[in-house]
């Protein structure tokens, strides 16, 4: 077993392996720094697959991972082997057609049936060479454990909004089963690792019954092109916040580089939950949504699933040719037909279709004897929550409601509970004249666009029974389902409230004739456009976009377990080396040194703010050196920089973001500044007041050439959207006021124009250049928006000539991020270790308080 999926094991069951043998202490380094794809440290190195192994195919292939491979199997008549056949309902089998022609595809997934080990690799052989399917073959105790228990007992409720209260209800979670969905996920990729290429393959992994699935290939293969699509709904944060494995998936999730929802609700609920749980926020730049996660962009992308049109036509062919329409026609002549096709769980609604029924039945008497919902319910996959109580529920509205309304000849309720063939679906389909979903929570739902389709009847076909005729429809579908958001001619309703949804249904068949016909023709456009093939020809395309950049950038594995995580940089920013850095600082003459302070050299989580007198130390003995000017230049105010910085003599101060500048303990604060109007102070403050008073954990921050919203002590969500909103409502206020308004990590400020954290470095060169010192070496480190103005004017000074020719000059930013910085420290505490580095270099005695200070 590879030992590195076994880190993912122990993680899950929380039990940590005791190491005996020599053979066993071989283990992962629990921090990877050598660029390029991971090795595994396998025992059985001979069979592993490397990223540097080639295909024996060449060119792009789609590897295709699901539970389920798109087949039906079944046992020869002679008992001898199985049989094997597309399954032609199965829409992993028709994304084929969005997918470039010359593209290979293949299947991963496991098999309906249960294969005897014997018969397993025959079976493997034959599916692959005649099917490009790849089957994966769990052992029964990790099926019951995996399917049954962790996916249906635990994640299928939890995305459809129903929490474990009590045992019997969605059932408590248990770690077994998780560690049985990390099994089965292991088995899963190893059978994808088998057939993969990594340089060439793009793997499409299929809803949340592989949702770690992405770690294990990342561990692998750091460069591999990964997808992901959710075909279930993604719950709200505080629903998925109850899930124990919560951070556990979403970072398994965030190792693959495009993650696909039906609808933005179910993509906005993903990320509120990184956001909150991760500290991770998105960004939208030209219409594409993204996640900066480690130096990786992971694209989130919204394309609700299409059906495959010629399947669909194909299937209306053979119920014509079957003659279902004509019977089903016949059996209903002169009813009204309302129609609704669900899968059997506590999710689809039906009782509440049922209730409806019998409200429009109550409050219309005109539709008794006429209207008739037939209810299809398909026979459940896996063994569902509460089924026999739903069952004994729904027998019991049918029995009542036609008991009620019923007379010889017509029955207002049809239940069919049993499966029902694609043919005589496609036939319910033509005769009714509405189709009503009531489901409280859906994925998808494709019924409506099935039955859209079958409405317009099949292309080009003339037909004795008229089945191509019938070009109208109409539907009423709940809110809550993945397709209600495209259906923009349909009616839609909360399925709770059942007499909304009655008078939804009367109206609907109530609806005048050319009314029906053009939502119907507004829907068929959608639907016969959004196919399919149009939605995985389009995830290709952002999947192609987002790993682009993929083999352009420097890639580092680290962390363990599902803390695995790769680290993407661009070529030109790399981690700032201290031996580097050490060498240049020692060969200079001039040195300029810019540090921010909060988040810089103090944690901005620190609940102390003061410096820490091993800070304090660093800093005496570098500002001693009469070769180095060193600065803080922070956005505080010079109250608290002089307080905290008061037994530092040669340290320059930057209050404010530069508005006020000290050089040394016993000279004078400058301001820095020709604005000396702060009238606006009394237009912004009563704004900020505003948004204070409204959001719990905010406050007000005011400075002498500033003032400050913080929000950082707030609900992350909700402090981040008053901010957004708060920074319009100023920037309208103040138009014409002399003054810029920023945002910055959970502030929003107002200060004067033209003050920033640049001028002071400008100041510093300017200052070095008078005195013919021109810096040869420049360090500036700084961790936000801020000190990006630091950062590009030190960009700029080689060319402008104030500084040296030949300066060694290190901007740096504090954590991995987008900056205009070459350089990246982890964290204050190597920042810390760094100037530690340098002041060990420094050969110049601290200047304390007991010795008098140096004059210039």
């Amino acid at each position: 077993m590879s030992r590195s999926y076994t880190n993912l094991l122990d993680l899950a069951s929380g039990n940590f392996p005791v190491m005996g043998r020599e053979r066993d202490r071989r283990r992962m380094s629990r921090v990877m720094t050598v660029p390029g794809s991971i090795c595994e440290l396998d025992d059985d190195q001979a069979v592993s697959v490397s990223s540097d192994n080639q295909s024996s195919l060449a060119g792009d292939r789609m590897i295709v991972v699901a539970n389920q491979l798109p087949l039906k199997a079944k046992r020869r008549p002679d008992n001898k082997g199985w049989s094997f056949s597309w399954n032609e309902d199965s829409l992993l089998l028709r994304l084929k057609d969005g997918l470039p022609e010359d593209m290979e595809v293949l299947f991963v997934g496991s098999l309906s049936v249960d294969v005897d080990p014997i018969e397993q690799d025959d079976v493997s052989s034959y599916l692959l060479d005649k099917f490009r399917c790849v089957p994966t073959f769990l052992p029964p105790n990790i099926v019951e454990k995996y399917y049954e228990g962790f996916c249906k007992r635990h994640l299928w409720p939890l995305f459809h909004y129903m929490l474990p209260f009590s045992p019997d209800h969605g059932g408590r979670f248990d770690r077994s089963m998780w560690e049985a969905y990390v099994s089965a996920n292991k088995m899963f990729s190893q059978k994808v690792v088998e057939v993969l290429n990594p340089e060439d393959d793009f793997v499409w992994i299929h809803d949340y019954h592989l949702m770690v699935l992405p770690t294990f290939l990342r561990r692998r293969f750091n460069r591999l092109r990964i997808g992901f699509f959710l075909h279930s709904p993604f719950p709200s944060s505080e629903i998925y916040r109850t899930l124990p494995v919560r951070e556990e998936i979403l970072k398994a999730l965030l190792c693959s580089d495009l993650v696909g929802f039906h609808t933005f609700d179910y993509a906005r609920h993903f990320l509120s939950c990184c956001s909150r749980m991760l500290g991770l926020e998105y960004q939208s730049k030209r219409g594409y949504i993204g996640l900066e996660y480690y130096g990786r962009t992971v694209g989130i992308k919204i394309m609700p699933v299409g059906i495959h049109m010629g399947h669909i036509e194909s299937m209306k062919k053979i119920a014509d040719k079957e003659l279902k329409f004509k019977e089903l026609k016949q059996q209903f002549e002169g009813k009204t037909v309302l129609l609704g096709v669900d899968d059997l769980d506590i999710f689809k609604g039906i009782n509440l279709k049922l209730l409806a029924m019998e409200h429009m039945l109550k409050q219309h008497p005109s539709w008794q004897g006429q209207a008739v919902l037939v209810q299809i319910a398909n026979p459940m996959r896996g063994r569902g929550i509460d089924l026999e109580e739903i069952q004994a529920e729904i027998q019991e509205s049918c029995k009542r409601i036609n008991k009620q309304f019923g007379k010889p000849g017509y029955e207002p309720i049809v239940y069919i509970d049993r499966s029902v063939s694609s043919s005589e679906r496609m036939a319910y389909y033509s005769v009714a004249e509405c189709v009503v979903v009531t489901a409280v929570r859906d994925g998808m739902n494709l019924t409506p666009y099935e039955y859209i389709v079958c409405r317009q009847g099949v292309s080009g076909a003339e037909t004795d029974s008229g089945v191509g005729g019938p070009d109208k429809s109409m539907l009423v579908v709940s809110e809550f389902i993945g397709c209600s958001p495209s259906l923009s001619g349909a009616i839609r309703i909360n399925p709770w409230n059942v007499e909304a949804t009655a008078e939804a249904m009367n109206e609907a068949v109530s609806m005048a004739e050319q009314e029906k016909q053009l939502r119907h023709e507004k829907h068929y456009r959608y639907v016969s456009t959004h196919d399919v093939a149009y939605w995985s020809r389009s995830f290709l395309q952002d999947m192609e976009r987002t790993c682009a950049d993929h083999f352009r950038k420097r890639c580092y594995g680290i962390g363990l377990g599902f803390g695995f995580r790769v680290v993407s940089l661009d070529p030109n920013f790399r981690k700032l080396s201290i031996d580097d850095i050490v060498n240049a600082y020692i060969k200079s003459k001039s040195r300029a040194i810019f540090l921010d302070y909060d988040g810089t050299v103090m944690p901005q989580n620190s609940i102390i703010k003061s410096p820490s007198a091993n800070v304090i130390s660093i800093l005496n003995k570098l500002s001693g050196d009469p070769n180095n000017t060193v600065f803080i230049v922070s956005g505080r105010g010079r109250e608290s920089l002089t307080k905290w910085f008061s037994s530092c003599r040669k340290l320059g101060l930057a209050a404010e973001h530069g508005y006020f500048l000290r050089w040394e303990r016993e000279q004078k604060w400058e301001v820095c500044s020709q604005t000396s109007d702060f009238g606006w102070m009394q237009l912004a403050e009563p704004v900020m007041q505003s948004y204070t008073d409204a959001t719990d954990g905010s406050c007000i921050e005011r400075k002498e050439s500033a003032i400050v919203w913080q929000y950082r002590d707030a609900d992350s969500g909700f402090g981040f959207s008053q901010a957004k909103e708060m920074l319009d409502h100023l920037e309208s206020v103040l138009a014409n006021e002399p003054v810029a308004v920023k945002s910055g990590q959970h502030i929003v400020e107002v200060k004067p124009q033209g003050v920033t954290k640049g001028l002071v470095a400008e100041k510093v060169f300017t200052s070095l250049v008078v005195k013919q010192k021109l810096a040869d070496f420049v360090l500036c480190i700084g961790d936000d928006r801020s000190d990006e103005d630091m950062f590009e004017i030190i960009g700029d000074a080689l060319s402008r000539n104030i500084i040296s020719y030949d300066a060694k000059v290190f901007a740096c930013t504090v954590g991995q991020k987008p900056s205009k910085a070459k350089y990246y420290l982890d964290d204050t505490s190597e920042v810390v270790l760094m100037l530690d580095s340098l002041a060990d270099a420094t050969d110049t005695p601290v200047t304390s308080d007991d010795e008098p200070a140096d004059s210039d």
